[in-house]
């Protein structure tokens, strides 16, 4: 485990979703409280407590509709 929100940019896959930030593998102690985040339809989302930007690496534009 790493420190949660430190990281400002992760790829994940659609095996990760849903996603939430902090991260499931992130300590949390001293994080902001968890969000759950919707990239499904653009591939990409910011957290809007702590910046991090989230990119979904196999996202094809089909996938939104």
């Amino acid at each position: 485990m790493h420190e949660a929100c430190t990281q400002r940019q992760h790829e994940i896959t659609s095996a990760d979703l849903p996603l939430s930030c902090p991260l499931r593998d992130e300590q949390v102690w001293n994080a902001h409280p968890k969000v759950y985040l919707p990239l499904e339809e653009s591939g990409t989302v910011v957290c809007p407590y702590c910046g991090t930007k989230y990119i979904l690496k196999d996202f094809t534009p089909e996938d939104s509709n």
